[in-house]
């Protein structure tokens, strides 16, 4: 299994740089999901928001701005440069919204000091999920509660692996996924994603949810070269690997575009647990 010095090396080096570079085109790509996370958190309630895995602070920022003007909404990131552009970010939209770079996981937050937790794709990368929502649970108020969306399975999403496949006869470099975690698909299978959370003194409600999401052609090409594991590999290799793999891996995305358009549906979880006393 991954450990914790991994993630923090992935996220400081080549993920959380491309993240930083591709920030524009990934909040295009990520609209839904944010929506349905404010459409989810209750702005009569929430007074003291902890967004977790924030990166470059897209949803904590438009959280903060759905809520009233006492309410305090926090960004927890490991990834120090994702961290870095999104406290610019949200000194540049005038924002409440504030950012800490630390481990969500270990972090030493205040007893009780939260009433909401939300996440976009932060909470599958924990090298130990119980130990991580027992630390949350330690910072969640009686009565709290999340509303974390994680991806379901590969299968369940074939736009996320088609860059992989296309490209493995040309790349045996390239690192398998490991699909117990941590990584994008770690959180697969909900029946162990709820022990987690009744391991770590929560009560989960596991919900599938599937979302229609729709980028352009060349946000498709921007993406590719960058993001998955096929991108970070292609960051080290030579000109010539990278327009043949980069040929192959494109027309393998021609099922998925109309007009110049790329649309894909997202199958997730929503992850809605409760601090129950």
């Amino acid at each position: 299994m991954t450990k914790p010095d991994d993630q923090k090396s992935l996220w400081n080096g080549p993920a959380g740089k491309a993240w930083v570079e591709l920030q524009e085109l990934l909040d295009r790509m990520l609209q839904p999901f944010e929506d349905v996370l404010l459409d989810a958190v209750d702005a009569g309630r929430a007074r003291r928001v902890l967004d977790v895995g924030c990166g470059t602070g897209s949803t904590t920022i438009a959280i903060a701005r759905k809520l009233s003007a006492e309410a305090q909404c926090l960004g927890i990131d490991i990834s120090e440069p994702m961290i870095a552009l999104a406290r610019a970010r949200a000194s540049g939209a005038n924002s409440a919204a504030s950012f800490i770079c630390a481990d969500a996981q270990t972090h030493a937050f205040e007893p009780a000091s939260f009433d909401t937790f939300t996440s976009r794709f932060g909470v599958m990368f924990f090298e130990d999920p119980v130990r991580a929502f027992t630390n949350l649970r330690r910072a969640a108020a009686d009565g709290a509660e999340t509303f974390f969306i994680a991806w379901r399975s590969a299968a369940e999403n074939p736009f996320m692996t088609t860059a992989e496949r296309a490209a493995a006869p040309l790349l045996p470099e390239l690192p398998p996924r490991k699909p117990d975690g941590p990584g994008q698909f770690a959180f697969q299978d909900a029946q162990r994603v709820r022990r987690y959370f009744e391991d770590s003194g929560w009560t989960a409600d596991i919900r599938a949810i599937d979302v229609p999401c729709a980028i352009t052609v060349d946000d498709l090409d921007q993406y590719l070269a960058q993001m998955g594991p096929v991108g970070m590999t292609l960051q080290s290799a030579d000109d010539a690997t990278r327009a043949r793999v980069g040929a192959a891996v494109r027309a393998a995305f021609d099922p998925f575009v109309r007009n110049r358009e790329v649309r894909f549906t997202a199958a997730c979880w929503m992850i809605q647990a409760r601090a129950d006393k």
